[in-house]
C-alpha cells in the first residue's frame, strides 16, 4: 500500500459569534426581543469588562450590540489591586479602546496600566474629554509618557490625578499648556482618614525643602490653567503663596477642594478672599467621609 504524503494540517481557530440562544423548537429568551437601543442600555450598565468577557457571549444579538462603538463611549476599568492582574486589564482596555473607534470621550484607569497604555489611548482618542487615572505605583515611573499624550489630547476639559507620584511642576505645566480647554483638574495625594498631629519641631518657614518647592503644583495651575472651573488639591504641600497664585490665575474658578492641605493658614485675609471668591469651598479640616482612597493612620 501505497504511504500516504499528505499530513493533516492543524485547523486554523477563529472566534466566532456566540451560537443562537435557543434551537427553533424553543421560543427565544425575553431578551432577543427587546429594542436595540434598550439592550444597548441595559449592556452599558455592566461594564466593560464584563461587556467583554461575559455579555458578548451569550446570544448573537448581545454580540452585535456590544460591536457597537457607541457602547464604548465611556470606559471605567478598575483593577481590585491585584499586581498580576495588570497585564489582563491592561489588554481589556486596548480591546475596549478599539471597541469604540475614536468616539471615546471618558476614560477611567484604576489601578493598572503603564505609559505604553496610556499611549495608545491617545493615538486613539483623539476626542477624550475626560481622563481619570488612579494608582499606587504602576504609572509612576511614567509620568513623560502622560504629558506627552496629553500633547494630543486637545479636547480634554477634565483631568484628574490620584495617588500618582512623582509628578512636578514642570509636569502640570505643560499638560495646562497642552490641554487649553480643560476646565475641571484634580491633583489628590494619599491622604489619611483622620488628622494627623502637627510637627511641633518644624519652624523651618522657607517654602523650599530639601529642594522641593511646595508651591510648585499651585504655581503652574495658576501659570497654565486660566480656564479651571473645578479644581481639587487633595493633601497638597502647597502653602499660602500657592494659593494665591491660583485664585490670581484662575478667576472662573467655582469650586475648590483643598482638604487635608495642613501647611495653610487660612485664618486671615486669604482664608476671606477664598470664601468670596470661590462658591463651592472645601477647606483643610472638613469632613472627608466622601473620599474612598483613604488609609487608616496610627
Amino acid at each position: 500500500m501505497e504511504r500516504r504524503k499528505s499530513r493533516k494540517r492543524k485547523r486554523r481557530v477563529e472566534r466566532k459569534a456566540p451560537a443562537p440562544a435557543a434551537s427553533s423548537s424553543a421560543p427565544p429568551p425575553p431578551w432577543i426581543e427587546l429594542p436595540e437601543d434598550v439592550t444597548a442600555n441595559i449592556l452599558q450598565r455592566l461594564g466593560a469588562k464584563r461587556m467583554l468577557r461575559n455579555a458578548q457571549q451569550v446570544c448573537r444579538t448581545w454580540w452585535k450590540v456590544c460591536k457597537d462603538p457607541a457602547l464604548w463611549r465611556v470606559i471605567d476599568l478598575c483593577n481590585p489591586h491585584d499586581i498580576y492582574m495588570n497585564e489582563d486589564y491592561t489588554a481589556l482596555c486596548r480591546r475596549a479602546v478599539d471597541r469604540s473607534q475614536g468616539q471615546l470621550v471618558d476614560l477611567t484607569i484604576d489601578c493598572f496600566g503603564d505609559g505604553e497604555l496610556i499611549k495608545y489611548v491617545a493615538d486613539r482618542s483623539r476626542n477624550l474629554k475626560r481622563l481619570k487615572l488612579v494608582s499606587f505605583n504602576e504609572m509612576s515611573a511614567h509620568i513623560e509618557p502622560l504629558v506627552e499624550a496629553a500633547g494630543k489630547l486637545e479636547q480634554l476639559e477634565e483631568l484628574h490625578l490620584t495617588m500618582i507620584p512623582w509628578i512636578e511642576g514642570h509636569h502640570i505645566e505643560a499638560i495646562g499648556n497642552s490641554c487649553p480647554k480643560l476646565k475641571s483638574f484634580s491633583y489628590n495625594e494619599h491622604g489619611s482618614k483622620c488628622r494627623l498631629p502637627p510637627d511641633s519641631e518644624d519652624d523651618d518657614d522657607d517654602d523650599d525643602i530639601d529642594g522641593f518647592d511646595q508651591n510648585s503644583y499651585a504655581e503652574a495651575i495658576g501659570k497654565c490653567m486660566p480656564n479651571l472651573h473645578h479644581l481639587q488639591l487633595f493633601a497638597n504641600e502647597m502653602r499660602n503663596e500657592g494659593l494665591a497664585a491660583i485664585l490670581d490665575g484662575c478667576p472662573r474658578l467655582e469650586s475648590l477642594d483643598i482638604r487635608q492641605c495642613f501647611d495653610l493658614d487660612l485664618g486671615g485675609d486669604l482664608g476671606k478672599r477664598c470664601r468670596e471668591q470661590i462658591k463651592d469651598l472645601r477647606l483643610p479640616n472638613d469632613s472627608v467621609s466622601d473620599i474612598s482612597w483613604l488609609v487608616w493612620e496610627p
